[in-house]
């Protein structure tokens, strides 16, 4: 390309569109008006989503690449516009998201003099980002950018910081866009050690109970099709973290569920019986594993994952397989001998009939009494045909969510994983939408979460939206007064909500709404708003004083769930 003198902002805009950029989220603020000023003349190349809050451009960039697989990307101003996006930052650093952040900020020569608006954005972002950086001067910004979207997209995905000084975005300069495909010091796919694959296949050959854990990581390196390859062929049962849980259908034959503190009973009592326990792509998080010390102690532990820092972090591991998940997953299946494992398979059953009996008959199908979360949950993935976005916000509605919910396909569940982050919800829809707009997405949140982003209907009302949103209102901070119900003798400090009218906000911001709290209405509401075309909101009254079961208590092991109320 031949060099041209551009402004700083025009060779910002010029990079991201070389980098694949097509949306961004945003909120304009004086340290990044210029940038804002030369987007004015690129509309046809880049959509500008107005969010109402810069912790909500975050969370849109984590929902549209989640769903997208492409790197989320919002624009924010210096100081408290900066400041705002720290929640997202961390959410996505700890939920391995790849997003890139730029902030403006102050001109390189004000900066250290306490300016207006001035902020140490690189000092308080380094420790929850890949990579964060300040650009002072525009000749930095084509390698700087495109050095971030590298970063963030490579290895473990992440987060990406820049600080965009107001002289930077002003000056001109010589603009060649020339993209960044390696940083020295930065190995972001480990060597694959052809020793430890074999010595995986072996003894997985081996096992007579081998179970497998699924984690985000297939998903994020695009495994799904060698996942099936290697269960298939190693007839292995599988159970899947939460943010794993999409890259198996839901009714795939090997797939058994969730694991952890509210997962499903057989998965997590099958981790403490397995002989060879295979973790794949995921971290081994405290909420998997409940008390470490009693942690499939039987099991020899195999463990995938890209990130070296992660093997044998939690839980040691006897053979470590370093690599990106597409790559080692393929390379082990090769070796493997294909195997009959329908005994072993068959044992989840008993399991699954007493989960049903136990929790979810009384949670999914509930013949009388108050509506209850499952129930609706339910209700709304067999009216979607289990083929929708999953999105939801943090607490009782997030884990009825991801139980309740079934899935078709992979890059179906937008949710608050590590940081788990009330306020998520509804701006990561909005996010997921744009990132897939030919799907429906369904957002499932609490009356207290909403709360928390509700401004973000705003966006929804001016970009004219088609969300599908379900507010399971309790009345309660639900999870926070289960745990007061059981754990804190039924002191319910500070957890009762007396809600708004939330039907009547959103006709506020012109959206159709419904509320039920009737069982015989729930169906035909679910309809309507499915049927209806633009943004929906359904208030749906439930159970105040609803459980999430089965439930492990927190550092408890993980076999021993409380079922009921008993």
């Amino acid at each position: 390309m031949d060099k041209q003198k551009i402004t700083g902002s025009d060779a910002l805009l010029k990079t991201l569109i070389a980098e694949g950029v097509e949306t961004i989220f945003g909120y304009p603020g004086g340290q990044i008006m210029p940038f804002y000023d030369r987007l004015y003349d690129y509309q046809k190349e880049i959509k500008h989503v107005l969010v109402r809050h810069e912790q909500g451009a975050t969370h849109a960039a984590q929902g549209y690449a989640r769903v997208s697989g492409k790197v989320g990307v919002c624009v924010v101003t210096s100081g408290p516009g900066a400041t705002n996006t720290i929640t997202g930052i961390a959410d996505a650093m700890m939920d391995s998201t790849p997003i890139v952040v730029i902030s403006g900020q102050v001109p390189a020569p004000m900066l250290g003099t306490d300016a207006f608006q001035e902020i140490d954005v690189i000092g308080i972002t380094q420790p929850i980002t890949k990579w964060a950086y300040q650009i002072r001067k525009p000749e930095e910004i084509v390698w700087a950018v495109s050095r971030a979207f590298y970063i963030a997209s490579t290895g473990r995905p992440g987060p990406v910081m820049l600080d965009f000084a107001k002289n930077a975005q002003i000056g001109l300069v010589d603009y060649t866009y020339q993209k960044v495909t390696t940083v020295r010091s930065y190995q972001p796919f480990p060597t694959i050690e052809p020793g430890h694959i074999a010595a995986a296949a072996e003894l997985i050959n081996s096992a007579k109970r081998p179970f497998a854990l699924v984690g985000q990581g297939v998903i994020l390196s695009g495994a799904e099709k060698e996942l099936f390859a290697f269960l298939e062929k190693g007839d292995i049962p599988a159970g899947s973290t939460a943010l794993g849980l999409s890259a198996m259908p839901s009714d795939y034959r090997l797939n058994k569920g969730l694991l952890g503190m509210h997962g499903n009973i057989g998965p997590n009592r099958k981790t403490n019986e397995c002989d060879v326990l295979i973790a794949i792509g995921m971290r081994f998080d405290d909420r998997v594993t409940g008390n470490l010390q009693t942690y499939a102690k039987q099991a020899k532990i195999i463990h995938f994952d890209i990130d070296l820092s992660e093997i044998g972090k939690n839980v040691p591991v006897d053979i470590p397989v370093a690599g990106d998940a597409k790559e080692t997953l393929a390379a082990v299946t090769e070796r493997l001998i294909a195997a009959d494992h329908s005994a072993w398979i068959n044992s989840f059953a008993a399991h699954e009939e007493e989960e049903m009996e136990k929790v979810i008959q009384k949670e999914a199908y509930p013949e009388e009494g108050a509506l209850r979360m499952g129930e609706v949950v339910g209700k709304v993935s067999v009216a979607v045909d289990h083929d929708a976005v999953l999105v939801t916000d943090v607490g009782q509605n997030q884990m009825m969510g991801i139980r309740y919910f079934n899935y078709r396909r992979t890059r179906s569940v937008v949710t608050s994983g590590g940081l788990g982050t009330m306020g998520f919800g509804l701006p990561a829809a909005i996010g997921a939408k744009f990132g897939a707009p030919a799907r429906t997405v369904c957002l499932f949140t609490g009356d207290g979460g909403l709360q928390m982003t509700l401004q973000e209907l705003g966006t929804i009302m001016q970009e004219k939206i088609d969300l599908k949103m379900v507010v399971l209102n309790n009345a309660f901070l639900g999870m926070v007064r289960q745990w007061q119900e059981l754990f804190f003798h039924e002191r319910y400090s500070s957890t009762v909500m007396e809600n708004p009218d939330f039907a009547a906000i959103a006709g506020a911001y012109g959206i159709k709404s419904r509320t039920v709290d009737k069982r015989e209405e729930l169906d035909d509401a679910i309809a309507e708003m499915l049927h209806h075309d633009g943004a929906y909101l359904l208030v749906v009254n439930v159970e105040t004083h609803g459980m999430v079961y089965p439930m492990v208590p927190a550092g408890g092991t993980i076999t021993d769930m409380i079922m009921d109320e008993k």
